[in-house]
């Protein structure tokens, strides 16, 4: 089943588009005009367009007021049961006259009102047709009221409330200690009421309406949100469900939803952009697109060092912490080929690890760049930095470098063989996995694979990999050590040197980097840092 909706072109004209799913996700970051686009989608249609404002009251009386519910539906879809307001085109009681992105929508009341008197059309539906039954062999099944679904929503949502209606109250319920637990609508958490508030408005909604909801996010955590729209999205097949939102996980979550970006607007018009499928990670995707920055992306982890560091060095950008650097390396590649993100700038950025040069310049076609050290753990022993370091310490820079420097090149000279077998298997691996196959057939792939495995010299890259790292250790050249030598563990054996607690080093230059000495710091890793990534 396909569903119709509207969205305005760059000029603000009315363009139809279609979705085979009945739910569909506009997404803007904060200012992007996501509460007006909403109040223009509505205005296409208005009889046919619901729409769910971000501002809603959650308040409700203990006893609900009963209406009819041709007279509730009129106050939940109108504000009103005037007949003028019912006609009204604007909607104008429902949004104050005018008021369509910041008005109160103040209809709890309302909304459960309808959704009893629903409860009892379909009750007496069934008395009826009971009694038309008494002289047949066989009575209709129950019906599955709005009520009954409302209750069961509730308890897919909370597994440990209960949701019961006597007469006109709303009531919750637990078990404690063998012992039952009732509490009214006026003891409800926000989230609890934000829950039966949104659920009874989408099930009171005649049929095959479309549904805006701004902001589904407000007063919800997160996994309640999800498993909330969820249920009401199959509950409501019929409803097409437009979500306005700026939470990039709760767009990622929707994986068979039209996803609209917001790219620009000013004041007036809006520039939209639908995005296609592809292979990257949607909420990483979505996160991009709405920080509206160029992107970099790193190894390591949210809170390590790489993330900590880069944050600050390159604060222009959007830095995102992609784990290893296989994944750096296949983002990067991914997100400088989708048409989504060309009004940005993609840069990786690797450890330089043991790589080669040929390497590296063939990373860099691709925008991605490793440092002038072996790892990111090596900045914080440049020696620029320690210099800075040991002044800001009120010590002698000469005599704590020498230190450090002397304690590094010893530690590199025991590990010298450990050192050059690790860059041995980087460098096998290396071309292992660059090695081309044909496999037009068996015999022509065992040639092609016997040629390029007779390519690979062992005894070869062992001894250009002992001569490179005896050549550095022979020459003594401090930088060059910290450009080949990879031992995580160097930055937390240093700071006794400039007298404090070895594992405090790295945390006192974080905090000098953040504060104080910002642009002191930055300046003395500004060599180490690929000069072809913007600064």
């Amino acid at each position: 089943m396909d569903f119709t909706y509207w969205l305005p072109d760059e000029n603000g004209n009315k363009t139809e588009n279609k979705a085979a799913s009945n739910s569909v996700i506009i997404i803007g970051a904060n200012g992007s005009g996501k509460s007006k686009l909403g109040a223009w989608i509505e205005q296409q249609n208005m009889s046919n367009i619901h729409r769910i404002g971000a501002q809603r009251n959650l308040n409700f009386k203990e006893n609900i007021p009963l209406k009819s519910y041709s007279q509730a539906e009129d106050f939940v879809l109108f504000g009103t049961d005037d007949a003028s307001g019912k006609h009204d085109r604007n909607k104008g009681y429902r949004w104050g006259w005018g008021n369509f992105t910041t008005q109160l929508l103040n209809d709890f009341d309302d909304v459960l009102a309808a959704i009893i008197a629903l409860k009892n059309n379909d009750n007496d539906k069934f008395a009826q047709e009971c009694k038309a039954a008494t002289n047949k062999e066989s009575y209709p099944e129950p019906p599955l009221t709005a009520i009954d679904k409302l209750i069961l929503i509730w308890n897919e949502i909370f597994p440990q409330r209960n949701l019961k209606v006597v007469d006109s109250k709303f009531i919750a319920y637990f078990d404690k200690e063998g012992k039952t637990v009732e509490y009214s609508s006026t003891q409800m958490s926000d989230g609890e009421r934000a829950v039966l508030y949104l659920a009874a408005q989408v099930l009171c909604v005649p049929q095959n309406k479309t549904l805006i909801i701004d902001e589904p996010e407000v007063h919800l955590n997160r996994s309640i949100m999800n498993r909330l729209w969820n249920a009401l999205e199959r509950y409501r097949q019929d409803c097409l469900f437009i979500y306005i939102t700026h939470d990039t996980q709760f767009a990622a979550a929707h994986g068979n939803a039209d996803k609209i970006w917001i790219k620009e607007f000013n004041g007036e018009h809006w520039k939209l952009q639908k995005l296609e499928s592809n292979d990257l990670p949607e909420e990483l995707l979505f996160d991009i697109l709405g920080s509206r920055k160029n992107v970099l992306f790193v190894e390591g982890e949210k809170n390590s060092y790489d993330t900590q560091l880069y944050t600050i060095l390159y604060p222009n950008y959007y830095v995102i912490a992609c784990g290893s650097c296989t994944r750096v390396i296949a983002r990067t590649k991914a997100f400088r080929n989708c048409p989504s993100l060309h009004h940005c700038e993609v840069y990786g950025l690797i450890d330089r690890d043991y790589r080669s040069d040929y390497e590296i310049q063939k990373y860099k076609k691709e925008n991605i760049y490793t440092l002038e050290v072996a790892e990111v753990e090596n900045l914080f022993l440049v020696e620029e930095l320690i210099r800075l370091m040991a002044e800001r310490f009120a010590m002698d820079p000469d005599r704590c470098f020498d230190e450090i420097s002397k304690s590094i090149h010893a530690r590199f000279s025991s590990q010298k063989e450990r050192q050059i077998c690790q860059s041995t298997v980087a460098h096998l691996k290396y071309q292992l996995a660059s090695i081309e196959l044909s496999s037009k057939n068996n015999d022509e792939l065992k040639h092609s694979l016997d040629t390029a495995l007779e390519s690979i010299d062992y005894d070869r890259v062992r001894d250009e990999e002992k001569t490179r790292f005896q050549s550095v250790l022979d020459d003594g050249d401090y930088a060059k050590i910290l450009r080949v030598f990879n031992e995580k563990g160097l930055i937390i054996s240093i700071g006794h040197f400039l007298k404090i607690e070895n594992k405090e080093y790295c945390n006192k230059v974080l905090v000098l980097l953040n504060g104080a000495l910002r642009r002191e710091i930055s300046d003395a890793l500004s060599n180490y840092l690929p000069p072809e990534i913007p600064r």
